[in-house]
């Protein structure tokens, strides 16, 4: 079990939320396969695909402008079950009828994956930089924020919300071997959507963060929190982490006897 795994509930509660309020919702099923879907997209992907910045008059469209609200987090678990692989879900407009406009952006990317333990989720979010993998499409990211462009040539090519979610697909199942499953969800429907997705990352962050402690406490580097644990919100959710770890630890010490 993953401690990401009721996050994983939240966001298919999320995107039938989004139904229920008659958000426009579009859902794309992919072969998820990084060297099908690389050969597929009508623009470049792989290192220093992206060659450089792009201007705002060689701009199609802004994703995530500060101004029009942004949010970005991953998700994994060691139970590739829970995701429904290949699936790209896009709530709100698609690119190619955005031409001009800046838009508010959602992006979630869930990872399933036998061996995607903690310790994986944390090189996840550090060792898959995406900024110069992709034709057109340029990232200026921020924390558990992306904001990005895409150009005018690549839009003319056939550049879509369909076309990233496969073109990330392919960037991170090429650098991650574990990755057995993936499943994406972009927003672009309204600030407010991407708020309330927004409140979803926050406690994912506060996971992430309290992964990372631990796992350097079993380095033997211990990270002090600045907070009492007695009167911290947040206890609970560091409780259930560290019960889970020590349940993994166990199993990792079982597995190693001879």
């Amino acid at each position: 079990m993953s401690v990401f795994d009721t996050y994983v509930n939240k966001i298919s509660e999320y995107v039938e939320g989004m139904k229920a309020k008659e958000r426009r919702v579009t859902v794309f099923n992919v072969s998820f396969s990084s060297a099908q879907i690389k050969d597929n997209l009508p623009f470049k992907v792989g290192p220093d695909a992206n060659p450089g910045i792009i201007l705002r008059q060689d701009t199609y469209v802004e994703l995530g402008n500060p101004e029009a609200g942004s949010c970005a987090f991953i998700l994994s678990t060691d139970n590739p079950s829970l995701i429904r692989n290949g699936r790209i879900t896009l709530i709100g407009p698609d690119i190619p009828e955005s031409s001009g406009k800046s838009l508010p952006f959602g992006q979630v990317l869930i990872f399933g994956g036998a061996g995607l333990d903690d310790k994986e989720h944390e090189s996840l979010q550090q060792s898959c930089f995406v900024g110069d993998s992709i034709e057109g499409y340029m990232i200026r990211s921020l924390p558990q924020n992306v904001w990005s462009r895409v150009s005018k040539n690549v839009a003319e090519k056939g550049f879509d919300f369909e076309c990233l979610g496969k073109a990330l697909m392919s960037v991170y199942k090429s650098c991650n071997s574990k990755i057995e499953s993936m499943e994406i969800v972009f927003v672009a429907s309204g600030k407010e959507d991407v708020k309330l997705l927004d409140e979803i990352s926050a406690q994912v962050q506060k996971i992430s963060r309290e992964i990372v402690k631990e796992n350097w406490k079993i380095k033997g580097y211990d990270i002090d929190c600045e907070f009492d644990c007695s009167s911290c919100a947040d206890k609970p959710v560091c409780d259930d982490i560290r019960e889970v770890l020590k349940e993994k630890r166990k199993k990792t010490i079982t597995n190693t006897k001879y």
